[in-house]
């Protein structure tokens, strides 16, 4: 049974985050916003908006009690001690803000909007610092890469998954989820379109995986400059709404609109995968590209003998929002839904 966080929202909770030092800020509709301590209890609430949705939040990892929060077009720079007057506010987006990320350096943060564009806000000039337009549709999330604080994902209504620099405005490698789906449908196989969701990165900075409508869960590597997508399996009945990688390598939860949260461990996958892109040397990629992806991409079913969900938990709502955390040394999913309460439950050690 899920242990209940209740009396900080009067409204659905759409989004979750947790800082460095263990505190949990929520946004729900409304413009509603909360921090909790690591037991479950209020500890700040305010609301920001009343007519706009707060739509993201994200804790700075440099300064734990710093907390970005999108809400319509618009991101609020709150102290979490002190949510009632807001630090700063940015307004550089021209639609509303769908997903927030910021860099583990806390120099640049990212807001996906429903423009399709990507802006980047400098934190130290506190201006617009670049404006990434690639997506032709909903962007509906981005990601940086840990260890690389130039480097960030994104994915979209489009159904494409993009890696960006920084330092350049076109993406460095662009993946069309469509035209695996296109293949399937080929094969009479039912037609889902793959509209990407979400996203994750693994600690290491170099394996990522994306959420789509069609219930598969899709396990990119980044090479370089590009990256491949090694493994897509079937995770849910309904589409993916959250990835979430744990502190472990290759242990992640996902969420679905199915009511279902899964917890999955490709440890073993990776490794098989991990080799043999290793072994191609950098200057021989392209040359090597399609005899790499015929080695390594997998196509794997959450039936398959050996590969299945380590844990899975019944939740029974479709899942707004996935988060973790470790209270007193016992990890923890935390489940935001269409409710106004926050679900806990256990997961095993790894």
């Amino acid at each position: 049974m899920a242990e209940k966080w209740t009396s900080g929202h009067s409204s659905s909770i759409l989004c979750l985050n947790v800082s460095k030092d263990g505190l949990l800020a929520s946004g729900a509709e409304g413009g509603e916003l909360t921090i909790w301590n690591a037991e479950g209890s209020p500890l700040e609430h305010a609301q920001i908006h009343k007519t706009d949705d707060v739509t993201s939040v994200v804790f700075s990892p440099t300064f734990p009690k710093r907390l970005y929060a999108s809400h319509g077009e618009t991101i609020s720079v709150l102290d979490a001690r002190y949510l009632k007057e807001p630090v700063e506010h940015f307004h550089v987006n021209e639609e509303e803000i769908n997903c927030l990320s910021v860099n583990e350096t806390d120099s640049f943060l990212a807001a996906a909007d429903d423009s399709g564009a990507i802006k980047i806000i400098d934190l130290e000039s506190k201006k617009l610092s670049r404006c990434l337009r690639r997506h032709s549709n909903i962007c509906s999330s981005v990601v940086f890469r840990p260890q690389r604080p130039q480097s960030l994902i994104s994915c979209g209504m489009d159904m494409k998954v993009m890696m960006w620099n920084l330092q350049k405005a076109r993406p460095l490698c662009v993946v069309n989820l469509q035209e695996e789906a296109a293949d399937e449908q080929s094969a009479g196989q039912l037609f889902n379109p793959p509209l990407a969701h979400c996203l994750s990165v693994s600690i290491c900075g170099n394996i990522f995986g994306c959420g789509a409508e069609d219930g598969k869960i899709r396990i990119f590597q980044v090479v370089g400059s590009k990256f491949e997508q090694e493994m897509a399996f079937k995770g849910h009945s309904l589409g993916v709404s959250q990835v979430f990688f744990l502190p472990e390598p290759y242990q992640f939860i996902t969420g679905g609109n199915d009511g279902k949260v899964l917890l999955w461990d490709i440890s073993n996958e990776v490794r098989k995968l991990k080799s043999p892109v290793k072994s191609i040397p950098r200057r021989k990629t392209k040359m090597s590209n399609t005899k790499t992806v015929d080695k390594t991409n997998t196509e794997l079913t959450s039936g398959s003998v050996g590969f299945s969900p380590k844990l899975t938990i019944e939740h029974g709502e479709k899942v707004n929002w996935i988060s973790f955390t470790d209270i007193k040394g016992s990890r923890r999913v935390l489940v935001a839904d269409q409710s106004n309460s926050i679900s806990v439950y256990p997961i095993p050690e790894s």
